[in-house]
């Protein structure tokens, strides 16, 4: 009869088509994840090769901060200074205010790590154990803010292979050379001359101790114009480091 007829199917034709889209999904996946290590593995080799490249005494390093504000077009202040050519008293200050076990760990203090793990399993405001190591591979190579815990997980084994490879004496030099004294000021000599006036290598005690306290916020803080607060604090360090001794031996 010259009626409808079934239209014919190729059941193992059809099935090969069905399963080619999952076949190109998979594939995809594979390429997408192949590209990700790719990323991981560049972004882990720059700090690694950095790290070697920062050991000369000749190179001056500088932060991301330093990068986003040239980016931005915002300009900053820093004028890199030898640790030779600055107060003894200010490393001192900086040693016994920020990480008083810098010369004695490698990289991450380990008790005040376990204090911060065991405060914030108790459900207790947990305290800061970022060590100088630790601040300086931030402000060289990572990010502030936002995703702060997923920095830190970065963040300690850096420190730890930046400790292993620098000596404690040029983690310092590089250090006091980028960290943030206030907007568009980075390193000693801009902050002494800045706030001071003077040189870093002409800092006082009291000055010493001023911008030493000043550095967990140095937006908020100024040594130049200290509330009470910041000069009961200030007072406090100037007293530790005119006796911190050994705790400061590594820079000798």
């Amino acid at each position: 009869m010259g009626g409808l007829t079934e239209p014919i199917v190729d059941h193992e034709t059809e099935g090969l088509d069905m399963a080619r889209p999952r076949r190109v999904n998979r594939a995809g996946l594979k390429r997408l994840a192949r590209r990700c290590l790719v990323v991981a593995a560049v972004l882990v080799a720059i700090p690694i090769v950095l790290t070697f490249l920062y050991l000369p005494s000749f190179v001056h390093p500088i932060s991301t901060l330093m990068v986003k504000d040239l980016a931005t077009f915002s300009g900053y202040d820093r004028r890199w200074v030898s640790i030779d050519d600055v107060s003894p008293v200010l490393a001192n200050s900086v040693i016994m205010s920020e990480d008083g076990q810098f010369c004695f760990h490698r990289g991450v203090d380990l008790g005040e790590l376990r204090g911060v793990v065991d405060d914030a399993l108790a459900g207790e405001a947990t305290r800061g154990a970022s060590t100088i190591t630790m601040q300086t591979v931030k402000n060289l190579f990572l990010w502030s803010r936002p995703l702060g815990s997923v920095r830190k997980v970065v963040e300690l084994p850096l420190a730890v292979y930046f400790d292993a490879v620098m000596s404690k004496r040029r983690i310092m030099e590089i250090y006091l050379n980028i960290a943030e004294w206030g907007p568009g000021i980075y390193g000693i000599e801009a902050a002494a001359q800045h706030h001071f006036g003077v040189s870093a290598k002409r800092l006082s005690r009291r000055q010493a101790a001023l911008l030493a306290v000043s550095l967990p916020n140095p937006i908020a803080r100024n040594p130049a114009k200290p509330g009470p607060g910041l000069r009961r604090l200030a007072s406090l360090i100037e007293r530790r480091a005119g006796r911190s001794g050994a705790y400061v031996g590594c820079l000798d």
